[in-house]
C-alpha cells in the first residue's frame, strides 16, 4: 500500500472519474475520521471513511498551505 501525503485543502485525483464526467479531481475540505471532498468539476461534495478514500485515491495533485 502507497501511503500519499495530502492535507486539507489538498487537490487529489481518484481512480474513477465522478458521474459528472467533469473532472477526476477533487479537493479536500474535511479531515478525520472520515474525509470530505468536493468534485473540482460540478462541486458536488461526498463524505467517505478514511480507509475508503486511501483505497480510491490514484495520486495527490498539489498541496495547498
Amino acid at each position: 500500500m502507497t501511503n500519499f501525503e495530502y492535507d486539507l485543502d489538498s487537490i487529489v485525483e481518484m481512480k474513477k472519474e465522478h458521474p459528472c464526467h467533469l473532472s477526476k479531481r477533487w479537493k479536500v475540505i474535511r479531515m478525520g475520521a472520515d474525509i470530505k471532498i468536493k468534485c473540482q468539476g460540478c462541486g458536488s461534495v461526498v463524505m467517505m471513511p478514511r480507509h475508503e478514500f486511501e483505497r480510491k485515491l490514484k495520486k495527490v495533485i498539489k498541496e495547498e498551505n
